[in-house]
């Protein structure tokens, strides 16, 4: 089941200086469906105004990606298993904590799902736990953290003298 998965990432300088190192960071990710997110470096990160604390952060999607990959099999899971699931929320958190060469990762994600279901089509807290561990075990994301990045860089030049 190979598949590929695209995301365009486009920042543009704009009227900023950028070798003053005084520049803006907000950016654009473009889907291959057609969405489009307002993106930014993290206001924990970059200090504003060189930063835009409403968009979303790579940080905050990292957290949000996993978040979202663990409750997609938790929900295939209990619509197979007959629990019907009324309502899904989860406010993950995510931690930075130096790893141990002392570079600055997302050390934990901590999920923290709250599920309302059915009366009538409810599990016990035992299936719900195990149904949980499940979804983990089989979320993409929670087993590609340690993904190989590669990188493949093309050089454009503009301007006078180009």
């Amino acid at each position: 089941m190979a598949a590929s998965h695209t995301a365009t990432v486009v920042w543009t300088r704009g009227t900023d200086d950028f070798l003053d190192k005084r520049y803006h960071r907000g950016h654009q990710w473009q889907f291959d469906g057609g969405a489009m997110v307002a993106a930014s470096s993290s206001p924990h990160v970059v200090p504003l105004p060189y930063s835009d604390a409403a968009a979303v952060d790579p940080e905050e999607a990292y957290v949000a990606a996993l978040s979202s990959c663990h409750m997609l099999w938790f929900l295939d899971l209990a619509s197979r298993a007959g629990w019907r699931v009324n309502r899904y929320t989860d406010a993950a958190v995510g931690t930075m904590a130096p790893d141990a060469q002392g570079r600055i990762v997302v050390s934990q994600v901590q999920l923290r799902p709250v599920t309302v279901f059915d009366a009538a089509h409810a599990p016990t807290e035992a299936a719900l736990a195990e149904m949980h561990h499940r979804a983990h075990a089989a979320c993409f994301l929670a087993n590609s953290v340690r993904t190989q990045i590669n990188c493949s860089p093309v050089l454009e030049v503009e301007g006078p003298g180009a």
